[in-house]
C-alpha cells in the first residue's frame, strides 16, 4: 500500500486519518509535482488527447473490422 503525505516542519504527516503503527518501519521517496512554467500542477493528458495525433490515420480497413478485429489479428473465425 502506498500512503502519500507531506513534509511540515520537518516531519512527515499522512493524507490518511489511519497510523501506522508505532515503530513501522517506512521508506520515504520524494514525489516531483509536474509542473509547468507557472507553476501549477499539469495535469496529465487523456488518452484522447495523446493519440489526437494518430487518430483516422489508418486507410483501406475492413468494413467489419470492429465486428471482427480477433479474425483479422489471430485468425479466428468471423462472428
Amino acid at each position: 500500500m502506498v500512503y502519500r503525505g507531506r513534509v511540515e516542519k520537518g516531519v512527515v504527516v499522512f493524507d490518511e486519518k489511519e497510523p501506522l503503527a508505532e515503530g513501522t518501519e517506512v521508506s520515504v521517496r520524494p514525489v516531483k509535482p509536474r509542473s509547468g512554467r507557472s507553476g501549477k500542477v499539469r495535469k496529465r493528458p487523456s488518452l484522447a488527447e495523446r493519440l489526437r495525433p494518430v487518430v483516422g490515420m489508418a486507410e483501406n480497413l475492413p468494413e467489419d473490422l470492429a465486428q471482427n478485429h480477433d479474425h483479422y489479428l489471430y485468425g479466428l473465425p468471423k462472428k
